[in-house]
């Protein structure tokens, strides 16, 4: 069955249909969250937040949007309240680079696995660094391959902000992962507040 199909046979009730829905947008809703929350455990309990709410909202979804747009932006809403709810309570456990080690940005992830390792808790350390709209904006648009005006109506905000924030928001991650690099630093009077 087609996504459409799909739609319609879950928004009547078919559980099948349902689970087959959520199944093929599981693992990208789940990227989202562990690359916006920063570990795992808040990323479980994000992901499952945002499937909850999902099948609450289906019946609301009108179509107005692509269903994956949908989904994305109640996952990061569902992620934006795990981070608020977790700065109210620190969660104790192991420390945050021990749960560095799945789905790094395609784009960055090196062939050999010590350096995959490397590269995930290298991320995942910049990530962290990131005020949360420009990590939310990187995330959206590096890991769920949102194009801006997608990424636009997940946030509400308008398309340009999102290029800025994106691109504010990678030149951050670059100089946070690599600090001491020079080359990574634009020139002092050329330099933006952020």
């Amino acid at each position: 069955m087609d996504e459409t199909t799909l739609i319609d046979a879950a928004q009547r009730g078919d559980r099948q249909a349902l689970d087959q829905l959520l199944r093929s947008h599981q693992s990208r809703i789940h990227a989202i969250c562990r690359r916006i929350a920063g570990n795992d455990a808040d990323a479980l309990d994000a992901t499952q937040e945002a499937l909850i709410a999902i099948v609450k909202g289906l019946p609301r979804f009108d179509g107005r949007s692509k269903f994956s747009t949908w989904a994305y932006r109640i996952a990061t809403n569902a992620c934006i309240d795990e981070l608020r709810r977790r700065r109210r309570q620190p969660a104790p456990g192991l420390p945050e680079h021990e749960h560095a080690d799945t789905n790094p940005m395609a784009s960055s992830a090196p062939r050999d696995p010590a350096d995959t390792v490397s590269a995930r808790i290298d991320i995942d350390r910049g990530l962290k660094q990131l005020p949360e709209e420009f990590r939310t904006a990187v995330v959206l648009r590096d890991v769920a391959g949102l194009n801006y005006n997608e990424i636009a109506e997940v946030l509400n905000i308008a398309p340009g902000t999102v290029r800025s924030r994106i691109a504010r928001g990678r030149r951050r991650l670059v100089n946070a992962m690599n600090p001491g690099d020079s080359r990574n630093q634009p020139p002092l009077d050329n330099r933006q507040n952020d």
